[in-house]
């Protein structure tokens, strides 16, 4: 099985809270919905802890130093 992305994953789990919410499934598909959530829920949080590591590892410089951005102003630019 392919591993979905976050956007799927989340797309995915906004379709069984709203189908959970409606309240209209057998209490079997229910638990098995609510499961199913759990697992994606689980899995987003991992997707976005990894994201946060890439920024945090993307934001530092030479040495673990953190990177200062610096952004030229529109003056700049038209010179």
């Amino acid at each position: 099985m392919a591993t979905k992305s976050f956007e799927e994953n989340m797309k995915r789990l906004e379709e069984i809270v709203s189908h959970l919410e409606r309240g209209d499934a057998q209490l079997s598909e229910s638990l098995a919905l609510f499961e199913e959530g759990t697992r994606l829920a689980a899995a987003c949080g991992t997707m976005l802890d990894q994201a946060e590591q890439q920024v945090v590892q993307l934001s530092r410089g030479a040495g673990g130093a953190p990177v200062e951005a610096t952004f030229a102003s529109e003056e700049d630019a038209h010179e």
